[in-house]
């Protein structure tokens, strides 16, 4: 398991209240690109492939 950047871990805490990867964008103040970029490195590290599986993994964890 690697180690979550904070902002990975802002991320993951609005994907997991629903929020799209253009509201994260908006809220945060990053690019779609950025964004996309910051999930592809929390995906690999929970070792999953879709944000409903980075959730249940990160709850399953106790990271959220």
């Amino acid at each position: 398991l690697g180690e979550f950047s904070s902002r990975e871990m802002d991320i993951l805490r609005l994907i997991a209240q629903g929020h799209s990867n253009q509201s994260i964008g908006e809220r945060l103040f990053l690019s779609l690109s950025t964004v996309k970029w910051h999930n592809q490195n929390i995906f690999s590290k929970l070792d999953v492939q879709r944000r409903t599986e980075a959730v249940a993994r990160a709850r399953q964890w106790n990271l959220l």
